[in-house]
């Protein structure tokens, strides 16, 4: 679906930081008319003016889509002000962490139309992954809309049932900090070994970004990519048997660092 055949009626965007920003830029590359979107935001960049948008301005009546990307705990202030799109044929698509259907239900009423994603930070170079899931008053169509949208910035996948976005928000949500991490890891032990700072960390950034895009381009599952570049006795099979390990690697280490991540979302949500 065409950016400009979802959009005729307007597009609202509440909140326009790094994951707003992100998707409007994808929007706008992909060939929405800048014209059509309303952004709210209380401190809207320079960009957004020079991109021909409408910034904190008059909102349409009745507007195909409200695109939520305020933080979490400016919800309650900022969403009241679209409670009279409730209930209508507005869609209403949240990027906000921890904000469950229910809540929306509650200020807009149970038969708007809601999506909820749960995106990640590459979003912000085009490299994202989004899990969307909505509730009984999302259509087939709502769901092809909010897909559309949020690949603006990266795949989308569909989730079954809302209670997995927990457990995705332990992936792929905060996913991304713990490659961050693994980064600053091969780094420091590249430095131990003897490498110079700037070498090291430009050493293991490559081989991360490289390891990836590998991952996703190859057609070998990851494991079978791994005994690839395995070589019996090799140096590679000698750091696997350390990484590997079944109770001091890195398998129990992720699946600990996932849980608890997922844990956290699990109460979060609940109060």
């Amino acid at each position: 679906m065409a950016m400009t055949e979802m959009t005729g009626r307007g597009l609202v965007l509440l909140g326009c930081g790094k994951m707003g920003g992100a998707m409007l830029r994808g929007w706008l590359a992909g060939g929405l008319d800048p014209a059509s979107v309303h952004v709210i935001d209380p401190n809207p960049g320079a960009w957004l003016h020079a991109a021909g948008v409408r910034v904190n301005g008059a909102l349409p009546d009745d507007p195909a889509i409200v695109v939520v990307a305020v933080k979490p705990q400016m919800m309650g202030a900022a969403l009241p002000a679209l409670k009279g799109y409730g209930g209508g044929a507005t869609l209403f698509v949240s990027v906000a962490a921890g904000t469950t259907i229910a809540t929306y239900e509650a200020m807009l009423g149970a038969r708007t139309p809601v999506v909820r994603a749960m995106p990640n930070t590459p979003a912000a170079v085009g490299r994202g992954i989004t899990a969307i899931v909505g509730n009984a008053a999302a259509s087939a169509a709502d769901l092809d809309q909010a897909e559309a949208l949020l690949g603006a910035v990266g795949q989308v996948v569909r989730l079954e049932d809302e209670d997995q976005m927990d457990a995705v928000t332990g992936l792929s949500g905060s996913g991304p900090a713990y490659v961050f991490h693994m980064i600053e890891c091969l780094a420091a032990a590249g430095e131990a070994e003897g490498l110079a700072p700037e070498l090291a960390m430009q050493l293991a950034k490559a081989t991360v970004a490289g390891a990836g895009a590998l991952a996703e381009a190859a057609e070998e599952s990851p494991a079978q990519l791994r005994a690839n570049v395995t070589s019996p006795n090799g140096t590679t099979q000698a750091g696997l048997e350390v990484l590997m390990d079944e109770t001091t690697g890195l398998s129990p280490l992720i699946r600990r660092t996932v849980a608890a991540a997922a844990a956290r979302s699990r109460e979060l949500r609940d109060g």
